[in-house]
């Protein structure tokens, strides 16, 4: 069973409520669509209802398979606006909330924060900037997160590691040079998502060009104070570093420049770079040169499920973020009510 495959079957398990605020884009209707059919989740399409209805009929699909929420709908909107009011912790006045649910993409966001939906997904449209200010505004950020960051999924051909040939990598999207703070705050996200995806120990190594002290700067500074700060935070995560790659990897390498036994090194599951630029060539590379899979980026740090995927996605990997995003959702939803 591949790596999908079983996060698609806890999906099926628990569909979730998914708001699109973009469900006139053909992509994004029919990645929505499939995975309704599918099982998965139950897509609910935020616009003018009489013109998203007319595209599906277009397009060939059944109008059943969608939940439509219609802009000029006043009564649904007051009552999703009274639910956020309704919350210990909401973040926005009452007119500021109706003018901002003008937006399909704010009005996704009032639904989630509010319960509506397990999930708001978008990013085709709307650029990753508007996304990521949407979802602080109205959807806040998790308690002891301050930084929103992003990890990515990657199913590599020929890679043995310890969890087969699936590694977790962050961030290669968003923070593009994270304090010590923020990439404490990227580890942490990181296990958490790990957490609510797999059954794995999350084993998360944070990337250097030295390996405990092997080499000296302000660079490796960063990373090393950064691994006690995410330990400070969160002692029950195994977070280690700083690592030079192989040594994150490798057992016969750790074992060498490792001195004292622990959990991650050489058996890491999780890799955190040290900013955007070796976030953005080390997933590069692991897609040409590795022929992986890679799945995101996936947005982390939000109160709830936020998800801003690539304008060049194709349909196939729209699916898989979606679904993704859904038993995501479902476990935070364990974790709220101790199910």
């Amino acid at each position: 069973m591949s790596i999908l495959d079983s996060i698609y079957e806890k999906a099926k398990k628990a569909p979730q409520k998914v708001a699109f605020p973009e469900g006139t884009n053909e992509k994004i209707m029919q990645a929505a669509y499939e995975t309704a059919e599918e099982g998965y989740i139950i897509p609910v399409f935020i616009g003018h209802t009489d013109e998203l209805k007319s595209l599906a009929r277009a397009r060939g699909y059944k109008e059943d398979k969608f939940v439509f929420v219609d802009l000029d709908d006043e009564e649904k909107k007051s009552e999703i606006v009274n639910r956020y009011l309704a919350l210990p912790d909401m973040l926005m006045k009452e007119k500021a909330l109706r003018r901002r649910m003008q937006d399909p993409l704010y009005y996704a966001m009032a639904m989630l924060a509010a319960g509506e939906a397990g999930v708001a997904f978008a990013g085709i449209d709307y650029p990753t900037g508007d996304v990521l200010l949407a979802g602080q505004m109205i959807v806040g950020l998790k308690e002891g997160i301050s930084t929103i960051s992003s990890v990515g999924i990657c199913d590599i051909p020929g890679f043995e590691g310890s969890e087969g040939s699936v590694l977790v990598i962050g961030d290669s999207a968003v923070c593009t040079n994270p304090t010590e703070e923020q990439l404490a705050d990227i580890a942490i996200s990181a296990c958490e998502t790990v957490q609510a995806l797999f059954d794995w120990e999350p084993r998360c190594a944070m990337l250097s060009y030295s390996t405990l002290g092997s080499g000296q700067g302000e660079l490796v500074d960063k990373v090393t104070e950064a691994v006690k700060l995410a330990n400070q935070k969160r002692g029950d995560l195994n977070i280690e570093g700083e690592y030079q790659l192989d040594t994150a990897l490798r057992p016969h390498v750790a074992q060498k420049k490792v001195a004292k036994a622990n959990k991650v090194a050489g058996r890491a599951n999780i890799l955190i770079w040290p900013d955007l630029n070796a976030g953005n060539i080390g997933v590069k590379l692991i897609q040409l040169l590795g022929h992986a899979d890679a799945y995101g980026p996936m947005l982390q740090g939000f109160n709830k499920i936020v998800c801003d995927c690539s304008r060049s996605a194709p349909v196939s990997e729209i699916k898989g973020n979606i679904v993704i995003s859904a038993v995501r959702a479902a476990r935070g939803q364990e974790e709220r009510y101790g199910i």
